[in-house]
């Protein structure tokens, strides 16, 4: 892991991670047909979820926690805005969500 990670969303379909185009993961699940997508609790932002997680941490972690990331950070997202998040605040939703 590394707080200074840097995942960025725009155009409700690119993600990009320090400046790099965010691997899909499709290898670990392949949920949705279109791609990344953010703003809702569908098949994109679950992709996005096991992608950022998959990257951020592992594949187990991102297997077991990609649908909590997908309804709690991701869904909530406008779909029509861009956005940033950073490591740490990966790291502390999961704190949050723990307690």
């Amino acid at each position: 892991m590394a707080k200074n990670k840097i995942y960025n969303g725009v155009d409700c379909h690119t993600v990009t991670v320090n400046g790099k185009p965010l691997a899909p993961r499709n290898d670990l699940d392949n949920s949705s047909s279109t791609g990344f997508s953010w703003g809702y609790a569908g098949s994109g932002p679950a992709q996005l979820a096991l992608a950022i997680l998959a990257d951020y941490y592992d594949d187990e972690f991102a297997l077991a926690n990609r649908l909590i990331f997908k309804w709690g950070k991701l869904a909530n997202i406008k779909s029509d805005e861009d956005w940033s998040m950073t490591g740490e605040d990966i790291e502390n939703f999961f704190n949050v969500e723990k307690r």
